[in-house]
């Protein structure tokens, strides 16, 4: 399947982005606004809340952990006030559980972080069974397994002991891992 473009969009392009990351979410405005969308941005659960009541958008891109709340109840608004609204669900933290949950709760997609603009506009645009091509340049295992680690040590409060044990790896083995660059 060829990468989507603005044809595809139809009369209403709104777009609502959710994210607490701010750098993110500015990167990710500028990419869809070229995509052919007419994006609107919000930092946290209540403005997305906000923004979904007042004016529901034809699309949405909602982070699944924000810092004020959980990003479904985000996507629980946008069911209610506009059903046919596709949206996908964005997370650093994949997990089989959240993702069903993200679908029962009406998501059309659910991503894993980082997810770059072409993978995010495909998810948004795919119709009905079809689904969005894989990735170009999907990570390998070992960026995966590092961008984890890196994840939960930022949890730790990059406490390497605390990191480790939750791991269940040696700390000596971590250290080792923390001091290398990240695998490409």
């Amino acid at each position: 399947m060829a990468e989507q473009n603005a044809e595809d969009l139809g009369e209403d392009r709104s777009l609502l982005l959710v994210d607490d990351d701010e750098p993110f979410l500015r990167r990710l405005n500028r990419a869809m606004e070229k995509r052919g969308f007419k994006p609107e941005m919000a930092g946290s659960v209540a403005a997305g809340k906000a923004i979904a009541t007042a004016r529901p958008p034809a699309y949405a891109v909602v982070d699944l952990r924000l810092e004020d709340g959980n990003g479904l109840d985000v996507v629980e608004v946008l069911r209610e006030r506009r059903p046919d609204c596709r949206v996908v669900v964005l997370t650093g933290y994949g997990a089989i559980a959240t993702a069903v949950a993200a679908v029962k709760i009406g998501a059309t997609d659910y991503l894993s972080k980082p997810a770059d603009a072409n993978d995010i506009t495909n998810a948004l645009l795919a119709r009905g069974d079809e689904l969005p091509p894989p990735p170009e340049n999907p990570m390998s295992a070992d960026r995966v397994k590092w961008e984890h680690i890196q994840r939960v040590y930022e949890l730790c409060d990059r406490n390497v002991s605390e990191t480790a044990r939750r791991l269940s790896m040696h700390r000596r083995t971590l250290q080792r891992i923390l001091a290398k660059r990240s695998p490409r």
